[in-house]
């Protein structure tokens, strides 16, 4: 057996005096961090990217990376095709969990909660202000489906490309139908902040009652053993 590589970890951790009142701030605080590394260090390439873990019809798990395209106190949120595997396993079992995780930086996020789907107004809203060729992309796409090979990829690419050329406009490429994104309403935010010899800092955000993310009233915190 070839012995396994060890790196410690020289993160910072985190106490619970120097936690912010609620995960909302919290959060902002670690996501605003992480994009000043992305352009002054440059070893956070992609501070939201974020994994998102669905369980599909057999209970079996499942987990892909996507963009964390919205965050606000109602909770992260992220687009996709509906008829992709997570939209399909969504729509049967409603549960999910989600990761922001920052090596450079030793921290991690971790959501747990229920997704609901987001209004068709702030699905359209979004999708105007991709680039054209994301909007192209979206409906060129059948994601999660079987296909033969890139050409078919890109020959449904270049047929939507000519249907809905680059007039510059946000009204250029129609919303498809099949696609969509969903909230997470919380119930969980763990907050990892690694440390030396393993002994890892958990805090951990538990829902108590009504509330979002930036109610202080609806979590109590507690600490959780590495």
């Amino acid at each position: 057996m070839t012995p396994a590589d060890r790196h410690d970890y020289l993160g910072e951790g985190l106490l619970e005096q120097h936690l912010a009142a609620t995960p909302w701030r919290q959060a902002s605080a670690w996501l605003e961090a992480a994009r000043e590394r992305a352009g002054a260090e440059g070893d956070v390439p992609e501070p939201t990217a974020m994994s998102v873990a669905t369980v599909d019809a057999d209970g079996r798990p499942d987990v892909r990376t996507v963009l964390m395209r919205f965050f606000d106190p109602s909770g992260p949120g992220f687009v996709t095709n509906l008829e992709s595997a997570k939209g399909r396993q969504l729509a049967g079992n409603a549960g999910i969990a989600a990761s922001l995780t920052w090596p450079a930086m030793y921290r991690a996020v971790r959501f747990r909660g229920t997704a609901h789907r987001l209004p068709e107004e702030q699905v359209r809203d979004y999708f105007g202000h991709r680039p054209w060729g994301s909007r192209v992309s979206a409906w060129a796409s059948r994601q999660s489906q079987v296909i033969e090979g890139r050409e078919g990829l890109e020959a449904a690419y270049a047929r939507y490309a000519a249907q809905w050329p680059d007039r510059g406009g946000v009204d250029d490429v129609p919303v498809p139908p099949f696609w969509g994104g969903y909230r997470i309403t919380c119930d969980e935010v763990e907050f990892w902040a690694g440390r030396r010899d393993r002994l890892h800092d958990r805090l951990v955000f538990v829902r108590a009652g009504e509330g979002d993310l930036d109610d202080p009233s609806a979590w109590r915190v507690e600490r959780r053993q590495p």
